[in-house]
């Protein structure tokens, strides 16, 4: 924490709960269309954010709050993957995001395991096309392994993060030849997901 100016402490002192982590992000920091990976810093600093950037700030806030920084890797086909800062409260799992889509944002800490969590998401992840993309996820990845390179206030891309993301392994959602058999998201759900989004 000691590397946070007192400026910046003090925002995330102030967000003192996992929603208001989720509603800085849904109201403060614009949705980013660029190919960046930019620390919880730059994030503050800009107030704009893709979904890898804002867990990584959702992450940096909850371990000011004395929750350990950990995010999940969200994996699709056909589709873009998505970044979860995930937290536990009473034993159950909760999740803070950033989207361009309405429903891949936050989650109540209800959830029993990460699976189930995760599966939360599975009727709303869907690409241009409308079908439902979503078919693995990782483990929850503790953020200390990379606190030697300063990944919470580096003036430089964090890179090191997505690409480790990328190289450990996912546990499949679905059963061998299930994706056969799914129908697309309707028209009216993928309308209602746009809700906001920025193009």
């Amino acid at each position: 924490m000691d590397a946070f100016t007192a400026k910046e402490l003090r925002l995330l002192r102030s967000l003192t709960t996992p929603v208001a982590i989720q509603r800085f992000l849904d109201r403060e920091v614009e949705y980013n269309l660029e190919t960046t990976c930019r620390s919880p810093r730059l994030v503050m600093r800009d107030r704009i954010g893709h979904c890898m950037e804002g867990a990584l700030f959702a992450a940096a806030a909850l371990r000011v709050h004395g929750f350990p920084p950990l995010l999940v890797d969200l994996e699709a086909v056909r589709d873009d993957d998505h970044v979860l800062a995930v937290f536990q409260r009473h034993g159950y799992w909760g999740a803070i995001a950033k989207s361009n889509y309405a429903s891949l944002r936050y989650r109540e800490p209800v959830y029993r395991t990460i699976r189930e969590l995760v599966m939360s998401y599975f009727e709303h992840y869907h690409n241009p096309r409308g079908e439902k993309s979503l078919r693995a996820f990782s483990r929850p990845v503790r953020l200390t392994r990379f606190d030697s390179a300063g990944w919470m206030t580096a003036e430089e891309e964090v890179w090191m993060i997505p690409e480790y993301l990328c190289t450990i392994s996912h546990t499949p959602l679905l059963a061998p030849r299930m994706d056969r058999h799914l129908n697309r998201v309707d028209l009216r759900l993928r309308l209602a997901e746009k809700t906001g989004m920025k193009v």
